[in-house]
């Protein structure tokens, strides 16, 4: 089975993994077997691939990277009800342990049992074919594309977060970082009710990307102007309703408080690499509430709704596509982080 393995910090290869064949070899009574088509190239692959590590997270052997994906059920078994061989899906990427503690609490993102694709020492999909189980894979509406179902899972983040962030109608809201997970953030934002969202970066052509999301956008280049001074202009000195943290960057959410309103809310998202100066003098005096979100839960089967509805458009996110046997190229430009670029996909044979 070709598949795109991580075979060290650094180092890439596409070639024949036989392990993976034969761990799934087999298909459970209540698994499907999916063919894949469209793969996101996710930060963490990136991280995995530049650094070795993400977090906790150290590559300690050869690993199959990609976890964003979408793809037609070949294969069902004996049990499948909700699907059918033909079925284009994509496919939520960690699987729980559902005997556990968290999952019967109904967070099953944070597990400690979960077993998330390209997440060491699982595996990825960046090769053909998987094996998934049933209840973790969602049939596409016609209307959704290959493409866009391979965006469901970084929108799912976004989309966790907005409910996280608990929305009123007509809520403003501050979204620190243009990337991937920052862009969807802030679509998923609009679509709970914001009537403003403010989206920071220090690059022209992602804030560009992001006031042609929609005209409820703002795009501020923090290089240039202070986020914080920009919102409390526009509010007559009281600020955001919501911050939302995407950055993953110390400097960037050492002021993540600094344009909060009174009984605000600050919802970390953005993976910290090092541990960030968190103010909390300044979040006491706004009574400032703080979520934190890990993954997401519960919330692919509305990704795919929205989508397919129009009331999001991740199509415009999607800004290069690659043939399968340039993934290795794909994650070289990734890795140099090109301004210009917000999702880079790899297109798998058919």
């Amino acid at each position: 089975m070709k598949s795109l393995v991580m075979e060290k910090k650094g180092e890439l290869s596409l070639r024949d993994f036989p392990d993976i064949a034969r761990a799934e070899e087999h298909l459970g009574p209540r698994d499907v077997r999916i063919r894949l088509h469209t793969v996101g190239i996710c930060g963490s692959d990136v991280h995995y691939y530049v650094d070795g590590r993400l977090g906790p997270f150290v590559v300690t052997d050869p690993m199959i990277l990609g976890h964003e994906a979408s793809g037609t059920v070949i294969e069902t078994g004996a049990e499948v009800t909700t699907l059918a061989v033909g079925d284009r899906v994509c496919m939520e990427p960690g699987i729980p342990d559902p005997n556990s503690r968290a999952t019967r609490m109904g967070m099953y993102n944070v597990d400690p049992a979960v077993r998330f694709w390209a997440t060491p020492p699982v595996h990825g999909i960046l090769r053909p074919t998987c094996v998934h189980p049933e209840a973790f894979t969602f049939k596409l509406p016609e209307t959704v594309s290959f493409a866009e179902a391979a965006m469901v899972e970084p929108l799912a983040v976004g989309v966790h977060a907005a409910t996280k962030a608990r929305i009123r109608p007509g809520d403003i809201a501050v979204v620190l970082g243009a990337g991937p997970i920052g862009l969807v953030t802030a679509l998923a934002a609009l679509a709970g009710g914001c009537a403003r969202v403010y989206v920071t970066d220090i690059a022209p052509k992602k804030l560009e990307i992001a006031e042609s999301l929609s005209p409820a956008i703002t795009a501020v280049n923090v290089a240039q102007d202070d986020i914080a001074r920009r919102v409390l202009a526009d509010t007559d000195g009281w600020g955001c309703d919501i911050v939302f943290e995407a950055t993953g960057s110390p400097r960037a959410a050492a002021g993540m408080f600094a344009p909060l309103a009174p009984g605000g809310c600050v919802v970390m998202i953005g993976g910290q690499a090092e541990p960030v100066a968190y103010d909390a003098g300044a979040a006491m005096v706004r009574e400032a509430r703080v979520e934190n979100i890990f993954r997401y839960a519960h919330v692919f089967p509305r990704c795919v709704a929205m989508i397919a509805s129009g009331a999001i458009d991740v199509k415009p996110l999607i800004t290069r596509t690659f043939d399968f046997d340039d993934s290795v190229r794909a994650f070289e430009i990734a890795a140099s982080a090109p301004a210009g670029d917000v999702k880079m996909q790899i297109e798998l044979p058919q």
